[in-house]
């Protein structure tokens, strides 16, 4: 089954940024989709970004314009570039690869945004 690890996550103030990094234990290319998710507390789990896998993207309302979805030439890579950092995106942020036999999650990674 894939592996799925997440990385960049931390403490930042408002207006900062970071990028998360999400490696998986083999290739992309045949994927699906690659997405990532966050959950808040008290919250639901809820899409962030995502990049099929003929590249397009697609973003949630709240994060357009300031967040970045990209894939690496070596195929087993994700990054979620996140700029002008707001407090509301406070939250566990989530991998997901979606492929033709399912789902697989990382283990979360911790965004901090306060000041």
């Amino acid at each position: 089954q894939e592996q799925l690890v997440e990385s960049g996550g931390g403490l930042v103030q408002p207006g900062e940024s970071l990028r998360l990094s999400c490696a998986a234990s083999t290739s992309i290319f045949a994927a699906k989709a690659m997405a990532w998710y966050r959950q808040a507390p008290g919250k639901q789990r809820e899409m962030v970004a995502s990049i099929a896998g003929g590249g397009i993207t697609n973003y949630a309302d709240s994060v357009k314009g300031r967040f970045t979805i990209s894939r690496d030439k070596t195929g087993n890579r994700v990054y979620l570039q996140m700029n002008s950092l707001k407090p509301e995106d406070t939250a566990v942020y989530y991998c997901k690869e979606t492929t033709a036999w399912g789902d697989s999650w990382g283990q979360g990674t911790q965004v901090t945004v306060s000041s």
